[in-house]
């Protein structure tokens, strides 16, 4: 099992020239969560988004169009807690859920359609932005149908973000193969868990962020990917871990969208117990334990196409694990902060259920193993969708 704390050598110093302000308050989490829309008896993508929002109005600000009519997104109040953040994710599903039935439809937590999207691609009503999108990166807007799960994690200035992000983004393809969910797209297994991981990844400013030296490399870095064209503005920057554009926070995005709300806690459990053993050994000045990014792409690569049930690789090392200990490893790192935010047997439980029970990756397969169909995996994921 990896023990990244003991290595024994380092990029350095122990912000390696980054800077982060001490807390004076915990840390808070928020999360935003994309659905699919589907027919509730052909489970088909429909673009019905416009009509499910409007039914579902009443919750105005937690309650949005993602970049497709197929899809719509959630986002909950800031959590200080995770029972809190269960509560708020149980009652946005719940709401959500009736609005799309009301239009015949079922709301799918799944990060790809399964089957192949039928017709001409119906995006949002933001179409100046959408056309030069589309007119710029063709066929790659495509991949815009899929969903994921974003976790913030504040309050955290951008120069705490940034020294934070250098010392999470070790752990990025670990939590992809814990969220992995995604086998099929376009109405075949792709040999991949997290087939949205790799595809996704094909946007110019996606995948893994850079290590970071300073503040100023950062912005220095998002300005390159507006300045060479690969995005269109810093909404673009898809990173699978970024300091927000728009809060106080370091967004986390490389998780697939899964349908139980108990892996859903578990992940935003781990990522806040991340940053609070980031921003503890940064006062603490431990320096880094050293880490080539070779090694860590091809981590995420490993996580992506083998996800809970096969292998990973140490991201320091490039060693071939068993996922199931880099998990393992993961959470025996931050369990001191899980406990002490009273998350540990919460955390615990749920990861050896997964374990025990297989991937969002698994279960589908499993759904699928017993009539070929690819209608019964559909069907399971709108059934796990709405099990609040």
């Amino acid at each position: 099992m990896i023990e990244p704390g003991n290595s024994t050598t380092s990029t350095g110093s122990a912000d390696n020239g980054v800077h982060a302000t001490p807390l004076t308050a915990p840390l808070t989490v928020g999360v935003e969560e994309e659905f699919l829309l589907v027919d509730a008896r052909t489970f088909r993508v429909v673009p019905a988004a416009p009509l499910v929002l409007a039914t579902a109005a009443g919750l105005p600000h937690e309650v949005h169009p993602e970049g497709t009519r197929y899809q719509v997104e959630i986002s909950t109040p800031v959590a200080d807690s995770a029972p809190v953040l269960r509560a708020e994710l149980a009652a946005l599903r719940r709401t959500l859920s009736r609005a799309a039935r009301a239009h015949g439809c079922r709301l799918l937590a799944a990060p790809s359609p399964v089957v192949a999207v039928e017709g001409p691609l119906h995006l949002t009503d933001d179409e100046p932005r959408q056309r030069e999108q589309h007119r710029r990166f063709g066929a790659l807007t495509d991949t815009l149908v899929s969903c994921g799960r974003h976790i913030h994690i504040g309050t955290l200035d951008v120069d705490t973000a940034v020294a934070v992000s250098n010392r999470v983004r070790p752990w990025l393809p670990t939590l992809i193969a814990l969220a992995a969910n995604s086998p099929f797209w376009g109405g075949r297994d792709t040999g991949h868990a997290s087939w949205r991981a790799m595809a996704w990844a094909g946007w110019p400013s996606a995948g893994l962020p850079p290590h970071f030296t300073s503040t100023a490399h950062f912005r220095r870095s998002v300005q390159t990917l507006l300045g060479s064209g690969a995005a269109l503005d810093t909404k673009m920057v898809y990173w699978d871990l970024r300091p927000s554009g728009h809060w106080p926070t370091l967004e986390i995005r490389a998780p697939d969208m899964s349908p139980d709300i108990d892996t859903a806690i578990l992940q935003a459990e781990l990522v806040r117990a991340l940053v609070a053993t980031a921003l503890r050994d940064i006062a603490e000045l431990r320096p880094e334990p050293a880490l080539r990014d070779d090694v860590l792409r091809l981590a995420r690569w490993r996580a992506a196409h083998d996800g809970l049930e096969g292998f990973g690789l140490d991201p320091y090392t490039g060693v071939e694990i068993p996922a199931a200990d880099l998990a393992e490893a993961l959470l025996d790192l931050v369990a001191p902060e899980l406990a002490a935010s009273g998350e540990l047997d919460h955390a615990a439980k749920t990861l050896g259920g997964l374990l025990r029970d297989g991937s969002g990756a698994h279960r589908q397969r499993a759904a699928y193993a017993r009539r070929q169909d690819l209608n019964d995996v559909l069907r399971h994921l709108a059934d796990e969708t709405e099990n609040f």
